[in-house]
């Protein structure tokens, strides 16, 4: 997991991987869309990759990049994990100050009594 939230921090790269969710393309066509180098974008997908996000085929002489939606599968069941999580402590919380403490109900709590 710690790879593939690594991967999704650049915008880049989130970038580079909805641009081939959707269709795949090869890297030189991903390397036109940016202003930075061949290298760079080589680099981004090689992140990607190793994230699993993607997968890379070779066909002739272009390197073919398609996006991997098992993998972002697995991360959003992370992440829906610890939302139920603290969804439950918010909850918990609530219910605690929901409770009336005993010999506290109808009173005014701006008034002390001596």
């Amino acid at each position: 997991m710690d790879l593939i939230f690594h991967a999704l921090a650049d915008t880049t790269r989130r970038d580079i991987l909805t641009r081939v969710m959707s269709t795949e393309q090869s890297v030189s066509a991903l390397a036109r869309r940016y202003d930075m180098s061949f290298a760079a974008v080589q680099k981004h997908v090689a992140v990607l990759e190793r994230a699993s996000l993607v997968t890379k085929q070779r066909q002739g002489r272009e390197q073919i990049v398609q996006g991997d939606p098992g993998t972002l599968r697995r991360a959003r069941r992370l992440l829906d994990d610890y939302e139920d999580l603290w969804r439950m402590r918010v909850s918990a919380i609530d219910d605690l100050l929901a409770e009336e403490t005993p010999g506290t109900a109808g009173r005014d709590p701006n008034t002390t009594t001596h």
